[in-house]
């Protein structure tokens, strides 16, 4: 598969995402633009749940989704309101719901209240994509990994995703091998997140390359595989337009 070609698949999985400290309601108008624009369109954009409504109303028209955040990004315990904050963000107009996995009480040993929140959040998203953000980048170990992937499936998960982007280490390569090893072991139609830190074509066609070899040539596309980033749609963009290496612009989650 050539760069473009490659470039052009990247592109289709993508959640081109900002939740930046600094987003805001023309931000959104502006991202909305981006995701529909030639040679997309992008699977999703994944926003703050407060600019959900407006970009409903963007992109009434168009097969993009609508992807916002809950419990993100410290990932706390309190299952009433996020349940709240879910309902919310469905009431809105979201199409589909990360949310970030208790993480801390789970690594401590609780892991009755990481189930409990995703399974309300599922029963709650009923028909739309509920995705569980683990933070794997936070985990000890790939075991931790392995056991939060196994509890978020068995409790509903659509998606299983990385990370938030928000803490010092996101998306890798091991972490997001075990996770699909896990979704493969489950037989369940569950797709993954890479998320965080993927900012170039190599680092998308690494995930991509995984989970062809893992879970076969067919499988990723965007009901099963997405990319959580930012500055990586600029760079495929530029790609797929045929921009040499000097006037792409640089790319940054």
């Amino acid at each position: 598969m050539t760069d473009t070609e490659t470039a052009a698949r990247a592109l289709a999985l993508l959640d081109l995402t900002d939740l930046s400290d600094q987003a805001s309601e023309a931000g959104t108008l502006q991202l909305c633009a981006r995701a529909v624009a030639t040679p997309g369109p992008v699977a999703a954009i994944c926003i703050w749940p407060r600019f959900v409504t407006v970009a409903r109303q963007t992109l009434r028209d168009s097969t993009v989704q609508i992807a916002t955040v809950v419990n993100f990004p410290a990932g706390g315990s309190n299952c009433a309101l996020t349940a709240g904050d879910v309902a919310e963000a469905l009431g809105d107009g979201a199409d589909e719901i990360d949310l970030v996995l208790p993480w801390r009480a789970f690594l401590e040993g609780d892991s009755d209240i990481a189930r409990e929140m995703v399974a309300s959040a599922k029963d709650q998203c009923g028909d739309k994509l509920l995705k569980v953000i683990l933070e794997t980048g936070e985990y000890p170990d790939l075991g931790a990994v392995k056991s939060a992937s196994e509890l978020a499936i068995a409790a509903g998960a659509d998606f299983i995703k990385t990370s938030t982007g928000k803490t010092a280490r996101s998306a890798s390569l091991p972490a997001v091998e075990t996770m699909l090893g896990v979704i493969k072991a489950s037989g369940k139609p569950v797709g993954i997140k890479p998320s965080g830190g993927i900012r170039t074509l190599e680092d998308a066609s690494a995930y991509l390359d995984l989970a062809d070899r893992i879970m076969g040539p067919d499988w990723a596309r965007p009901a099963t595989f997405r990319f959580g980033a930012s500055g990586l749609h600029q760079v495929l963009v530029d790609i797929i337009e045929g921009k040499t290496a000097g006037e792409r612009i640089d790319g940054a989650y």
